[in-house]
């Protein structure tokens, strides 16, 4: 009666589960099926399935939306955020768990506590410093926000991992004649992996579906990012959601595809950091 018991409830928590994840499916149910629909269908009843596969949506939508000169400027700000991110949170949060003293527990816990101030809070000082040094209009500015932004919880990741890393390790490569920039590209920095690629995912879902910032500090048409020339389909007057819709799928299709490859990685870094030893 006991095993029967158990069994019960672990079906009870799968049917559950499934019915939650089904939940969370509706959404991108009415965003792919209304993605093949023209407009008056739309209005006319967004839940039905599509009469026919309708690609001029998508057809039409790649070309006012100029989709691969946005794609090109969405990657390139994401890689070069995201390198910029890793390189410099893995360095820090090395040397703060090594080199513990006052200064760097200070540092650690401003980190920290940036990780609570809201965006929306800095918004109009962003802007003017921004402004002082150039930063707006041009993807440098805009890298040097994403690595600012996304330092502290990167930080905050890395530095629980380091701790999980033995120093006895560290130490034989001293003894063997490495130099501390050759202890941590060559010891450390490998073991960093799955913290490194739960980092990557992570800051990548947020940078490319970022669309905020990029408004603030990109102006120039050239610069669009994908949620940037996305937004163009809602004018004042009129909303092209036969066109958004579409292109709305072909923008999220690439970080979901990413996200699907490596997040076998994302639990696998967790795990990892939080075994100590």
């Amino acid at each position: 009666m006991k095993t029967r018991s158990i069994r019960l409830r672990s079906l009870s928590a799968e049917a559950a589960a499934v019915l939650l994840a089904l939940l969370f499916l509706v959404p991108f149910y009415f965003l792919l099926a209304n993605s093949f629909k023209p407009y008056a269908d739309i209005l006319l009843d967004a839940s039905s399935l599509p009469k026919a596969l309708r690609w001029h949506n998508y057809t039409k939508a790649f070309d006012v939306m100029n989709f691969l000169h946005a794609f090109r400027n969405s990657l390139l700000i994401t890689v070069t955020s995201i390198a910029g991110l890793t390189l410099f949170g893995s360095m820090a949060a090395y040397r703060m768990v090594r080199k513990p003293s006052m200064y760097n527990n200070l540092l650690f816990t401003l980190f920290v506590a940036a990780m609570v101030i809201p965006f929306q809070s800095i918004m109009i000082p962003l802007m003017k410093v921004g402004s002082w040094f150039h930063l707006v209009n041009n993807m440098p500015g805009l890298w040097l926000c994403y690595i600012g932004f996304g330092s502290s919880l990167t930080i905050f990741l890395y530095h629980g991992f380091v701790k999980s890393i033995p120093a006895e390790v560290e130490e034989a490569a001293v003894v063997d004649g490495c130099s501390p920039y050759g202890v941590f590209w060559r010891i450390v920095f490998p073991l960093l992996k799955p913290m490194t690629m739960t980092i990557v995912i992570l800051n990548s879902l947020w940078i490319w579906n970022d669309f905020l910032l990029p408004q603030l500090m990109l102006g120039r048409p050239g610069l669009r990012t994908i949620p940037l020339s996305t937004f163009s389909f809602f004018g004042q007057y009129t909303k092209q959601w036969d066109l958004a819709l579409a292109a709305l799928v072909m923008g999220v299709l690439p970080i979901v595809v990413f996200f699907l490859f490596l997040q076998k990685h994302i639990i696998e870094g967790i795990t990892a950091g939080s075994v100590k030893g």
